[in-house]
């Protein structure tokens, strides 16, 4: 079987506190519902620590009883991810970051594509203004009942399980109903992991992070840089100083100029300039030249 032109570029995306300076549920989920924080988050860590429950499983569970007798659809989901916040430079940065790519590159067929893995919910994201900026939304979704609500989690993503959707984007198999098993042979896998770049904002990403490193892909951990308490700075310096989990920390600004996106242009740019020498070298290497005289 031919290899893979493995010219595309994947950029990875954690959600909560990295595109945006919130989670999406106290963006969005609860103001509208009129849930409190506080009270939700007490109620998610009980069931965690008396009863044993994953964290993502707990907060599904909590959403539902909240919402017993008014439980939304996943299309209502929708409508209200249309109000969420994001850090600044989002969306805006995605269609910029394509502008990075030189002529050379693009003859070469190089492509840039994002991609977003998330705990969250994937209808919050499908229904944001994000949506149509990435190749492919993960996160956790619902079931409806036969009235059309919401009625049972469908998918859960832990921060272990998001390694999966590296290996997803790394075979090419976006839909759940591929095997993400099944065996591969490296050459006929689209988006290498060192073709790869996963930004996230903490310990909850590190098996993502740990998998960047193992085989050759980029990391960046980003902070919220208006935290008085330095406490989203310190769990990256952390990561990056002391765990070495990742090599490059940055405030979670996307704007041009800003050091993330300075981080994340290079990073693109030394991936392109790679793909472009290897299938230049492909090429000069499969050329038949003629006899001398």
């Amino acid at each position: 079987m031919a290899s893979a032109p493995q010219n595309k570029i994947a950029i990875v995306y954690d959600y909560d506190l990295t595109l945006s300076p919130l989670y999406m549920q106290d963006d969005v989920l609860f103001p509208h519902f009129g849930i409190d924080p506080k009270q939700f988050w007490l109620q998610c860590n009980a069931l965690v620590e008396e009863e044993g429950y994953d964290n993502e499983l707990a907060y599904l569970k909590v959403i539902l009883d909240y919402l017993d007798i008014d439980r939304p659809t996943n299309r209502d989901l929708e409508e209200l991810g249309a109000k969420l916040h994001f850090s600044p430079g989002v969306p805006g940065f995605f269609d910029e970051l394509n502008g990075v790519l030189t002529d050379q590159h693009r003859i070469a067929g190089v492509e840039v594509e994002h991609y977003i893995v998330s705990s969250g919910l994937k209808a919050l994201l499908d229904g944001s203004r994000l949506a149509p900026q990435v190749k492919a939304i993960f996160g956790c979704e619902f079931a409806e009942g036969s009235n059309g609500a919401i009625a049972f989690p469908r998918r859960v993503i832990s921060h272990t399980t998001k390694t999966q959707y590296l290996f997803r984007i790394n075979k090419g198999m976006l839909d759940h109903r591929d095997d993400v098993n099944d065996h591969m042979p490296a050459e006929q896998r689209p988006v290498p992991f060192e073709n790869m770049i996963y930004v996230g904002d903490g310990p909850t990403d590190v098996p993502c992070f740990t998998l960047m490193k193992r085989y050759g892909g980029h990391a960046i951990a980003v902070y919220n840089p208006n935290d008085g308490s330095g406490k989203s700075f310190r769990k990256c310096f952390q990561l990056a100083a002391h765990a070495e989990r990742v090599k490059h920390i940055a405030p979670s600004d996307f704007r041009g100029g800003s050091h993330l996106r300075m981080l994340l242009d290079e990073m693109v740019t030394e991936v392109a300039d790679r793909i472009t020498r290897r299938m230049r070298d492909d090429r000069e290497d499969g050329r038949v030249r003629a006899p001398g005289y």
